[in-house]
């Protein structure tokens, strides 16, 4: 997976932790078995820059954990070139996910868990939004989303 990771954070996020997300991202794309032409982007941010986001994007005027840009999103999505033979060797770019860092190791700390779990459930998260995955649309399909999320992070050695 060809993986871009953006810090805009002021404090930097480290290189272990930089590695650890391309890594587990890495890992998740194989478990989904995605080309590995696949492209996306995961975007270090404080809390003041992701409520930007949260409120720009989503009308929610308050920091969050994680947020998913989807490059292709619903069935209504189409293929310019049609031609799948040619194609397959163009890279898909399936978009972008914005971290806090700031909310981490808050997040972790209330949870029970590792910095580095959380940090692997948050991209895995957003990762799995921009396949598709939605938690939102009902039980079903939040109990599939959060399933393979738990199977992935497990598989990899991020258990709780």
């Amino acid at each position: 997976m060809d993986l871009a990771i953006i810090d805009q954070t002021h404090d930097g996020v480290s290189r272990y932790h930089h590695d650890l997300v391309e890594s587990v991202l890495n890992f998740a794309g194989e478990a989904l078995k995605l080309p590995v032409n696949t492209e996306m982007s995961v975007t270090f941010v404080n809390n003041d820059e992701i409520q930007r986001y949260n409120r720009d994007y989503r009308g929610v005027d308050k920091p969050t954990d994680v947020i998913s840009f989807a490059i292709e999103e619903g069935e209504d999505d189409f293929n310019i070139i049609s031609d799948d033979a040619w194609t397959e060797d163009i890279a898909k770019n399936i978009g972008d996910i914005i971290v806090s860092v700031d909310i981490i190791g808050a997040q972790a700390e209330y949870l029970g868990h590792s910095y580095e779990r959380e940090l692997g459930f948050l991209v895995v998260h957003g990762f799995l939004h921009l396949n598709g995955y939605d938690h939102m649309l009902g039980d079903a399909e939040e109990k599939e989303m959060f399933d393979l999320q738990r199977e992935i992070l497990d598989n990899y050695g991020l258990k709780r």
